[in-house]
């Protein structure tokens, strides 16, 4: 299916937060530049809303994160993590992020949902069959759910140019464009002495 991106189309983008920050953490062990994410899918095109569901911990270390988002126009939705009395942890944004996109949708013509999370599949088919909604959706493929990348009207994978969505580099990510510069060095070096070895030879003969 063909997907068009005009200047003009309403564009609503929900981003799954902990789905791609452990998807960047677990293939790259690096953070999210959220900001280029957003501006690549945006495409230029009229930003009506762009919401990243966060979970929150008693620690309180996420503060700088919202304020961070809040500066590129990233609205915030925030929920507690859970920690039940056997110990188990929950933190689940789904149903909040589909009604979300639901409810938004009649004012949009392009809807972006940044995860992998294949539980988002009959959302995309609801806002493509109901509300007549472009789908797209960005994330990192090698971690999205097949059947997720197959329905949605448009696919973005950030594993195409994964350090463009990064923060920093990192040499245990795995993508650098020159993995063991100092052993190709070593090697470089190691030759030079035996071309010098054999012009010494031949000016003697």
């Amino acid at each position: 299916m063909s997907v068009i991106k005009h200047k003009e189309q309403r564009v609503g983008i929900f981003i799954d937060t902990q789905n791609l920050y452990h998807s960047a953490k677990n293939l790259y062990h690096q953070r999210v530049n959220f900001q280029q994410v957003v501006k690549d899918a945006l495409a230029d095109r009229r930003l009506i809303r762009a919401i990243a569901y966060v979970i929150t911990t008693e620690a309180g270390d996420e503060k700088n994160f919202f304020e961070a988002l809040t500066k590129i126009g990233i609205e915030t939705k925030t929920k507690d993590l859970q920690i039940f009395a056997g110990g188990n942890k929950k933190a689940d944004w789904d149903v909040g992020m589909a009604i979300d996109a639901v409810k938004i949708a009649p004012k949009l013509d392009a809807i972006i949902l940044v995860t992998g999370d294949g539980d988002f599949i009959p959302l995309v088919e609801y806002l493509q069959i109901h509300e007549g909604c472009q789908v797209e959706v960005v994330t990192f493929g090698k971690s999205a759910s097949g059947k997720l990348k197959e329905i949605a009207d448009d696919f973005i994978d950030l594993d195409q140019n994964p350090h463009h969505y990064l923060l920093g580099n990192n040499r245990q990510g795995g993508y650098q464009n020159n993995p063991r510069p100092h052993q190709e060095r070593k090697e470089n070096r190691r030759e030079q002495p035996k071309t010098r070895r054999i012009f010494r030879q031949k000016s003697s003969e």
